[in-house]
């Protein structure tokens, strides 16, 4: 990944974090990894956990965000989720969101986001 798309992700990542604050999360851990997975954002509203998966692009982009939820990227998301919730997350509920989010032309600031509440489930 180059450093372009790197900071893409990061202020993408950083928006949607200031996104949640605003609407009553409290961000509980930022780019959780484990071994074969991350999750970008996880946050916390009462008991339950939202596991947010950040997909950030530039405008014009061939794929969509949403499109870049792939089958193995919703296994490794709940995968890592469930090994989350086994070490840190007693007592609470989990579920899977989506911020798709479109930069501007010039790529400095969000022209669009879609965050999808629920996106997928531990089911699929």
């Amino acid at each position: 990944m180059t450093a372009d798309k790197q900071m893409t992700g990061a202020f993408g990542e950083e928006y949607v974090a200031e996104f949640l604050k605003r609407h009553g999360y409290e961000i509980v851990k930022r780019n959780y990894r484990v071994k074969g997975g991350e999750i970008d954002i996880i946050a916390k509203k009462g008991d339950m956990l939202a596991f947010v998966e950040v997909k950030t692009r530039r405008l014009g982009a061939l794929t969509s965000g949403e499109q870049a939820i792939t089958a193995s990227k919703k296994k490794f998301l709940i995968r890592t989720a469930k090994r989350f919730l086994s070490q840190q997350g007693e007592g609470l509920s989990g579920r899977f969101d989506v911020a798709a989010i479109v930069m501007d032309k010039d790529n400095k600031r969000v022209a669009d986001l879609k965050y999808y509440v629920s996106a997928f489930d531990a089911s699929e």
